[in-house]
């Protein structure tokens, strides 16, 4: 007699994906309010648009020139190197913690209340200092596109006073679109950044294609220093050009709460968004010092790209592919702004703000949280008529903002060693399944390295950007508070952080499990 037995059923399939996506945030204890709308493009969109290589590298090229030199162009993969151990580590924690406020939210749930509040507090300011600084880079472009966009009359170079009051100008208008976007709704924003996103890759890959076929001078002339200082004090200070460009990527999981699929989705655009910014702007720097008509007449110390551009390629290409990078600039202080805006709705529902019941209601029409977008703009508008005092305050803005940020991710990075360093972290791949049932995205026996290199990468930049140097903060002397900006403004905000945290409401952020088991129980 033949025994017969039925075949074991299949395993069930993966939910999907609107399915996982519904109880995403319910494990965490948050009702879905964002509208969740974004795919995959949009995710990587949100983070390449706040790094956004076309206005940095041509807000900071000079700038970098100007102290190391052609040297400074090995600062960039050195930069690059370091924010891929932060983004590797960002990567593990968007796959563990798929929540809007992402910096605050991941360093909450990997430390505690206390620590976390003020590793998101000086995330949000030092987002809302990226705003200013990014629309006060309209100045770079759009006066060497057209002379009647100089609305203050006189010389346009953002380092003279002329320039810098038509620098503020310019960024409150922008601002006030920038804010209007991101009250409509989340498909208008949404759709400007992809379409942005993607005119800035073809103008950047245009841009370096028609610089390598101008070049003027071998790659060997990177190895000369040519600025102020030493070859150490070149690289250091160089650094900034760097470290300005390459920040931002994280904003790809501040947009969690409104992708598809945001476990699965937002560790990779999180790497894929620094990685292609990353290749993008080192080749824009290589190409504008080997096409530049002169390393030694001064003018790319102080014009940038935008003279390499308009001298090497002619007036009428030079100005087109400045009407790209004014694009670039206007779509980059778009999302930067939405990313201030969802980590200080985040903050406000957890009730860690005062003020928190109006700050984290988000609009039934249009799905976006109104309050924090008007805060966040109204605030960039102020700093940037810090520009109206003196050309000096540009930079100052420009590196406290990158200082800031630098050390809010190190308020992530520091807690996830000490998780790692205790034996709290997972260090496998059977940790948890992401929306399509597979493996979350871990970096499995590279994590303890990997992590520990990150930390000590973002507390050696830190420390380097806020140094108070008077030769760069203060050159023409007189303005010892412009020299120690940075130092005061991160004490300045430490300080109103702690009043602020006295008087927001006792709350524990919600959903939030007990910190021992933070990781475990996020990956479920």
């Amino acid at each position: 007699m033949t025994v017969t037995t039925d075949p074991a059923p299949p395993p069930p399939p993966p939910p999907s994906a609107g399915a996982a996506d519904d109880g995403t945030l319910a494990a965490f204890g948050y009702r879905q309010e964002l509208r969740r709308q974004m795919g995959r493009y949009a995710s990587f969109a949100a983070g390449f648009s706040f790094i956004s290589v076309l206005t940095t590298v041509f807000q900071f090229f000079a700038f970098g020139y100007s102290f190391g030199g052609p040297l400074f162009l090995w600062t960039w993969p050195a930069v690059l190197a370091g924010q891929l151990l932060v983004a590797a580590c960002f990567a593990e924690l968007a796959a563990r913690y798929p929540i809007s406020g992402a910096v605050y939210q991941w360093s909450t749930r990997l430390s505690g209340p206390a620590f976390g509040w003020f590793t998101g507090w000086i995330m949000v300011i030092g987002q809302v200092v990226v705003v200013a600084a990014a629309a006060l880079a309209l100045q770079v472009v759009l006066p060497a596109i057209w002379s009647g966009f100089q609305l203050a009359g006189g010389d346009p170079a953002p380092t003279t006073a002329t320039g810098a009051a038509n620098a503020a100008l310019l960024a409150l208008l922008l601002l006030v679109l920038t804010t209007v976007v991101n009250v409509v709704d989340n498909r208008v924003m949404s759709a400007i950044n992809r379409v942005g996103v993607t005119a800035e890759i073809i103008g950047a890959v245009l841009i370096v294609v028609l610089l390598f076929t101008h070049v003027e001078r071998g790659a060997g002339v990177t190895l000369r220093t040519g600025g102020q200082g030493g070859p150490v004090a070149a690289l250091l200070v160089g650094s900034f050009t760097a470290a300005y460009v390459l920040i931002g990527f994280d904003s790809a999981g501040e947009m969690s709460e409104e992708t598809h699929n945001p476990r699965r989705t937002a560790p990779r655009t999180i790497l894929g968004a620094l990685a292609v910014a990353g290749v993008l702007g080192g080749l824009l720097l290589l190409g504008g010092v080997l096409a530049a008509p002169s390393l030694t007449d001064g003018r790319l110390a102080t014009e940038g790209l935008g003279y390499v551009l308009t001298s090497s390629l002619g007036s009428g290409v030079g100005r087109a592919l400045l009407a790209d990078v004014a694009v670039a600039v206007c779509v980059a202080t778009l999302a930067i702004q939405t990313a201030g805006t969802r980590m200080l709705f985040s903050m406000a529902r957890d009730g860690m703000l005062p003020l928190s019941a109006r700050l984290f209601k988000v609009s039934p029409r249009t799905g976006m949280p109104f309050a924090p977008a008007l805060v966040v703009g109204v605030l960039a508008a102020a700093l940037t008529l810090l520009n109206l005092a003196s050309p000096d305050a540009f930079l100052a803005i420009g590196t406290t903002c990158i200082a800031m940020l630098y050390l809010a991710y190190a308020g992530v990075t520091a807690p996830m060693l000490v998780r790692r360093l205790r034996g709290q972290w997972p260090t496998t791949d059977a940790d948890g399944r992401d929306e399509l049932g597979r493996p979350l995205f871990s970096l499995g026996r590279w994590g303890l390295p990997v992590n520990a290199l990150a930390v000590a990468y973002g507390l050696f930049m830190t420390v380097n950007l806020s140094w108070p140097r008077a030769g760069v903060y203060d050159p023409a002397g007189g303005h010892w508070y412009f020299q120690w900006f940075t130092v005061l403004f991160v004490g300045a905000t430490v300080a109103v952080g702690a009043l602020c945290r006295r008087r927001a409401p006792a709350a524990t952020p919600a959903g939030q499990p007990d910190r021992t088991d933070a990781a475990e129980a996020a990956a479920v």
